[in-house]
C-alpha cells in the first residue's frame, strides 16, 4: 500500500468515532470534519452541516472544465464506527492502522472508513489530473451504526438530486467475487400486547374455562407466520417484485443453500427451504417472532396468565409497501383475537429498495468494475434493510451498492480487517466508475 495512502488512512482510522457512545460525540464530529477537509483538499467545497439533531458531511467537486451539462454522481458513506469492545480480543490497537501479512487491521477499516476513503481518493485523483468528467456530490453521515435516519430525511428534502449514487459499504461474496446488491428488504416491527382478565388465576380452578393471554398471543402470531410451504399468506404477499431471469440465473451459480444453512449451524424451515435459500432471503417476505413475555419463565408454576406481550418482524420483499402490509398484518391479528381479549398493536417500518438490473447506471457500472477488477460483479440482493436505498429510489436515483470487504473481514468484531490489495483496486474502481458515468 502506498505510503501516502497509509498516512491518510491512519489519520482517519485513529479517530475513535463511536456513535453508540455519547462520550465520543466530539470524535464523531472530528471524523466528519476529516471527510470535509479531504474534499476541500481535492479541490471541492464541503461543510459539516447540522441537519436535525445530527450533522452531515456535505460537499461537492465539479467536473473538470465546468459543471454544466455533466452527469452528477452522489457518493455516500458513513464515518462512524462500531465500539471496539471486547478490547482484549484485539491483536493490535483498534484505532491504530496495522498491516500484518496481506491484511490491514483497524476498527472502521472495512465498515466504512476504509471503503469511504476509496471513493474520496478516486475522486481526488481524477480532479488532480483535470480528468473528472462528472460532478460529484458527497453526503456522508456519522450515525449509520446506530440506525440513524438523518441521511434519509436529508434526501427527502434535497432538490438537486443525482443521476446515480454509489455506496462502498458492502462485502464481496468471497475473495475476488464482487457483487452489486440491487435490492434490500424492508422491515416492519410489531409490538403486540394481550390482556384476557383482571388478574392471573389458579390453572387448576380456572384452566380450560378462562382465557390464557399467552395462548391468545400464540394464536395471533400463528396467523402471520409462514405456512408449511415456507410462504406467508396471500394478504402479506401483495406487491412482490419478482426477480428477473438474469438475476435467477446468477443466483443459481452461488453456493448451495444447504451449505449456507449448515455453515451457520441452522436447520432448514421445511423441505424446500435450502433449494429456495436465495429466493426466500432476497426476494420473498418473511416473518419472525423476536420475543415473547408472559407468565413466569424458568419457574414451574400452575398459573393461568392474563397478560402477555411479544414482538415480531416482517421483512418486506422488494416492491412491497409498508402501509399495505402493516395494515394487512394488523387485520389478521385482530381477526384471530377471541371475543373478550384486549389486544394492543403498534408497528412501524422501513420500506424495501430495488434497482432494476437493466438500469443504464447498473450496466455501465458493471463495465467499469470489470475493467478495474478483472471480474464482472454478480447481481444479487441482500435480505437486510438499508433505508438509504429506498430513499434514493424515491428520488429516482439508482444506487450501486457494493464493496471490497470479504466475509473474513470481521466486521463489527475484534480485529476488523481488509485485504491490502483491495485498496488499490477500490480506488481504481472508483475512478473507472466516475469515467464510465460520463455516459449517463
Amino acid at each position: 500500500m502506498d505510503e501516502t495512502w497509509q498516512a491518510e488512512l491512519r489519520e482517519f482510522l485513529a479517530i475513535p468515532s463511536v456513535s453508540a457512545d455519547p462520550a465520543h460525540a466530539e470524535e464523531v464530529h472530528r471524523a466528519g470534519e476529516w471527510v470535509c477537509d479531504f474534499i476541500r483538499r481535492a479541490g471541492g467545497t464541503a461543510e459539516l452541516t447540522p441537519f436535525g439533531e445530527r450533522e452531515l458531511a456535505l460537499g461537492e467537486i465539479p467536473a473538470s472544465g465546468g459543471a454544466d451539462g455533466k452527469p452528477t454522481v452522489l457518493f455516500y458513506g458513513h464515518f462512524d464506527v462500531q465500539p471496539p469492545a471486547p478490547l482484549d480480543e484485539w491483536q493490535s490497537e483498534p484505532f491504530e492502522l496495522t498491516v500484518r501479512d496481506e491484511w490491514a487491521y483497524a476498527r472502521g477499516i472495512a465498515d466504512d472508513k476504509g471503503q469511504l476513503w476509496m471513493l474520496l481518493k478516486g475522486a481526488e485523483q481524477l480532479a488532480a489530473a483535470n480528468a473528472l468528467p462528472v460532478n460529484i456530490r458527497f453526503a456522508c453521515d456519522g450515525e449509520e451504526e446506530i440506525g440513524g435516519h438523518t441521511i434519509v430525511d436529508y434526501l427527502a428534502q434535497d432538490e438537486r438530486g443525482a443521476d446515480v449514487a454509489v455506496i462502498f459499504d458492502g462485502l464481496m461474496l468471497r475473495r475476488d467475487v464482487p457483487v452489486f446488491d440491487l435490492a434490500t428488504r424492508g422491515l416492519i416491527a410489531f409490538d403486540v400486547k394481550v390482556r384476557t382478565g383482571e388478574r392471573d388465576l389458579h390453572s387448576g380452578m380456572y384452566g380450560g374455562v378462562a382465557m390464557n393471554a399467552i395462548h391468545v398471543l400464540m394464536r395471533l402470531f400463528a396467523t402471520v407466520l409462514a405456512g408449511p410451504d415456507g410462504r406467508l399468506s396471500e394478504p402479506l404477499r401483495q406487491g412482490i417484485a419478482a426477480p428477473t431471469d438474469e438475476e435467477l440465473a446468477q443466483w443459481a451459480t452461488l453456493a448451495p443453500g444447504a451449505e449456507e444453512l449448515a455453515g451457520q449451524g441452522a436447520q432448514p424451515l421445511d423441505a424446500k427451504a435450502a433449494d429456495e435459500f436465495y429466493l426466500r432471503t432476497w426476494a420473498e417476505p418473511s416473518a419472525d417472532v423476536n420475543g415473547i413475555l408472559g407468565g413466569k419463565p424458568g419457574l414451574r408454576n400452575t398459573t393461568l396468565s392474563v397478560f402477555a406481550s411479544g414482538e415480531f418482524t416482517i421483512r418486506l420483499a422488494p416492491g412491497q409497501d409498508v402501509e399495505t402490509i402493516g395494515l394487512a398484518a394488523e387485520k389478521l391479528l385482530r381477526e384471530a383475537a377471541p371475543e373478550g381479549a384486549e389486544v394492543e398493536i403498534r408497528w412501524e417500518g422501513a420500506p424495501p429498495g430495488l434497482v432494476r438490473p437493466d438500469a443504464p447506471a447498473v450496466q455501465v457500472a458493471l463495465d467499469a468494475f470489470e475493467r478495474a477488477v478483472g471480474v464482472r460483479p454478480l447481481l444479487v440482493r441482500t435480505g437486510g434493510t438499508l433505508p438509504i436505498v429506498p430513499a434514493l429510489a424515491d428520488r429516482g436515483i439508482p444506487t450501486i451498492l457494493t464493496g471490497f470487504a470479504v466475509p473474513e473481514s470481521n466486521i463489527h468484531s475484534p480485529n476488523e480487517r481488509m485485504l491490502v490489495e483491495y485498496f488499490g483496486k477500490g480506488v481504481a474502481t472508483a475512478r473507472e466508475l466516475l469515467l464510465e458515468f460520463a455516459k449517463l
